[in-house]
């Protein structure tokens, strides 16, 4: 009988290791519980009553939109063979030939100026199902992100076109630069999970994204508090706890990275919600929930660029920057600032995701350890500034890196919305507006009426005055009389 961890022909070839394999997927199911339900929850709670419905379901729209886009075309294009030094060739990844075979990134090859191999390609020790899956999860979270800039206005058919359009063309060239074998790859900008990839990029296209589609009502800018704390801490959680897949997952192995990854994420994560909180108390005189939660995201986007790369003092170091520049930028020069005040990013990504993303990036630059990095990175002798050698160098690297992927989500994200715009207005009506839920879907969140909803006396009287004839022919006795009462928030 074979053993635990023999190979069993057909079904466990004998380069497929179950360990790395099991945890790869529980990463993958990580990441996907912070997209579907967690950012669901968070942003459905977290917006006034009358956008529940709205923004949960630009969440979840994105996720599933994203995975068909993602198989059909766009896992290729990030991390397929090359096309462009920054983009790969697209194509289906749906044979199953080729999900059963080991999974293989076949541009991350290193070879020495005479052509022989420094280094063989990344062949995790799983079928490249995981692997087109758990990257899936964060393509899906990046879109995801984006989308909390507009929440209140952006017409839902014009999210619907650009959700797989900013994927093509947006999405999949700062993965494959960054993780697919691109340009910055080999170069060795570090990007250990997603700092640039991920929460550069959406902070940045959400930001453009928010000026393109324009403001939310004066009346709901001044006004727009959560419609379910209790949940909205629900949404967060779920949010947290998934990290745990999202930087643990990044070495493609159950091995020391994932273990110091795990670590630092969350210790970064709650030095900077705590961080966060006691600014919140210094200068406001109250600790809030959803200050509390804007720290906590801080601190998980600024240690990923480098969670695995970095010891853990430096992962409370990370945590207290995250916790304070965004802040800084938020509650100062956000307000101080006329350009910045035109732009209405409903949830505020660009500070959350943006700047925390590239602090951390610029921060590993600093901190990354050398002993930690030959775990791990593909160029050698590659370390933090902090750790002499070519730190310095690397630094200006970060820089570089989060330049690139700086200017391609303005330029790519503004001609997406512009090429919408042409056919599909990019923001609602006013009319819309002021109605919310029931005018985008024909549905509202609650069975309450109020905040901002149009009260139809006709609709409503007809259906009452026909629910009363059924009653009458079902129930010759039935008695007028009160029937409920609607409560006005």
């Amino acid at each position: 009988m074979a053993g635990a961890y023999d190979a069993n022909l057909p079904s466990v070839p004998d380069w497929l290791n179950k360990g790395d394999n099991a945890w790869q997927l529980t990463s993958a199911t990580l990441v996907g519980l912070q997209s579907m339900p967690g950012l669901v929850i968070l942003y459905a709670s977290i917006v006034k009553k009358k956008w529940a419905v709205n923004s949960a379901f630009m969440a979840l729209y994105a996720f599933a939109a994203v995975l068909l886009c993602w198989v059909l075309l766009c896992y290729k294009m990030a991390f397929g063979d090359e096309l462009l030094p920054f983009w790969g060739k697209g194509g289906p990844a749906f044979d199953q030939g080729y999900l059963k075979g080991q999974a293989k990134i076949p541009e991350t090859v290193r070879k020495f100026g005479n052509g022989t191999t420094e280094k063989e390609a990344t062949m995790p020790y799983f079928p490249m199902a995981t692997l087109v899956y758990f990257q899936f999860t964060f393509a899906a979270i990046t879109t995801i992100l984006v989308a909390g800039s507009v929440l209140g206005r952006m017409n839902i058919k014009a999210w619907m076109a650009f959700v797989p359009l900013w994927l093509i063309f947006s999405y999949t060239v700062g993965a494959y630069s960054l993780w697919g074998g691109g340009f910055l790859y080999h170069w060795g900008v570090i990007d250990y999970s997603g700092g640039y990839v991920i929460h550069l990029s959406s902070g940045v296209a959400g930001f453009v994204a928010a000026y393109w589609v324009g403001p939310r009502p004066q009346a709901d800018r001044e006004r727009f508090p959560p419609n379910n704390v209790l949940l909205m801490l629900a949404g967060a959680g779920l949010l947290w706890m998934g990290w745990s897949g999202f930087n643990g997952g990044a070495p493609y192995a159950a091995n020391l990275t994932s273990s110091i990854a795990v670590l630092n994420t969350n210790l970064s994560a709650a030095t900077s919600l705590l961080v966060w909180t006691c600014l919140d108390v210094i200068f406001f005189g109250k600790p809030s929930v959803i200050g509390a939660i804007q720290g906590m995201v801080t601190g998980l986007a600024g240690v990923t660029p480098g969670a695995g790369l970095i010891q853990t003092w430096a992962a409370i170091i990370i945590g207290i920057f995250s916790g304070s520049i965004p802040w800084a930028s938020m509650m100062i020069i956000h307000k101080k600032s006329t350009l910045l005040q035109q732009v209405d990013d409903t949830l505020a990504v660009f500070y959350t995701h943006a700047v925390a993303g590239v602090l951390g990036g610029l921060l590993t630059g600093l901190f990354a350890h050398p002993d930690l990095c030959v775990l791990l990175l593909p160029v050698p002798n590659t370390n933090g500034a902090f750790y002499g050698g070519n730190g310095g160098k690397q630094f200006l690297k970060q820089l570089v890196g989060a330049a690139f992927i700086t200017v391609w989500n303005v330029v790519s994200t503004t001609l997406i919305l512009l090429a919408i715009k042409m056919f599909i207005p990019l923001r609602m009506a006013e009319e819309e507006l002021g109605i919310g839920d029931d005018a985008a879907h024909g549905e509202e969140a609650y069975a309450l009426w109020g905040d901002g909803e149009k009260f139809d006396a006709t609709r409503h009287e007809t259906q009452m005055q026909q629910f009363e004839r059924d009653q009458e022919a079902a129930h010759p006795s039935y008695v007028h009389g009160a029937r409920g009462v609607t409560i006005v928030l």
